[in-house]
C-alpha cells in the first residue's frame, strides 16, 4: 500500500471493478448459466401469466373500480407479451444464444412491469394494505434473490480450497452423486 490513502482507495476501486468485470464476463459466457436464466425466466413468465389469468377471471362478474381496472388493463398488456417471451426463450435455448433485439428487451421490461402493476393493483383492489404488502414483499424478494444469486456465484467463482483430512467437504464443492 502507498502512503497516500487516496491512491490506495483508487487502486482498491480499480481492483474491485476489474474483478466485477471478470465475474460478469464469466457469467455471461457460461452456457449453463445462460440456459439456467432462460429456465428461470420461463418459470417466472408462466407464473405471471397464470396469476394474471386467475386474477382477471375473478374480477369478471363484478363492476370494476379503479384498481380492478388497472389490474385488468395491466394483465391485458402483460399476458400476450409474456407468452411471446416464452416462445422467444425457447428459440434462444434451441440456438444456444440470447437475442440482441431491442424490441425483445423492451418487451421484457414492459411485460414484467405490467404484470407487477397488475399484481399490485389486484391485491390493492382487495384491500390497500394487501396491495402495499405485495409491493413491499416484492422489493424484499428481489433483494433476497439478488443476495442468494450473488453469494452462490461468488462462491462458485472462487477456487476450491482443500478441506482438512477427516472433515466434510465445503458447501458448494461436493462431488456429484449420492
Amino acid at each position: 500500500m502507498n502512503e497516500d490513502p487516496a491512491q490506495d482507495a483508487v487502486a482498491l476501486k480499480e481492483a474491485a471493478e476489474q474483478e466485477g468485470e471478470r465475474l460478469a464476463r464469466s457469467l455471461t459466457h457460461d452456457p449453463e448459466m445462460g440456459e439456467e436464466w432462460l429456465r428461470q425466466e420461463n418459470l417466472i413468465y408462466g407464473g405471471l401469466m397464470a396469476i394474471g389469468i386467475v386474477m382477471v377471471q375473478s374480477l369478471l362478474p363484478y363492476p370494476l373500480d379503479t384498481s380492478a381496472m388497472a389490474c385488468v388493463l395491466a394483465f391485458a398488456v402483460a399476458i400476450p407479451l409474456l407468452a411471446a417471451l416464452i416462445m422467444v426463450n425457447r428459440h434462444e435455448q434451441f440456438r444456444r444464444r440470447r437475442t440482441s433485439s431491442r424490441i425483445v428487451a423492451a418487451a421484457r421490461a414492459i411485460a414484467q412491469g405490467a404484470a407487477f402493476l397488475g399484481l399490485v393493483a389486484g391485491f390493492w383492489h382487495l384491500h390497500w394494505i394487501a396491495g402495499a404488502a405485495v409491493l413491499g414483499s416484492s422489493l424484499v424478494a428481489i433483494g433476497v434473490h439478488s443476495a442468494g444469486f450473488t453469494a452462490l456465484e461468488l462462491e462458485n467463482a472462487t477456487p476450491a480450497q482443500e478441506d482438512p483430512p477427516g472433515e466434510q467437504p465445503s458447501r458448494g464443492h461436493e462431488a456429484d452423486g449420492p
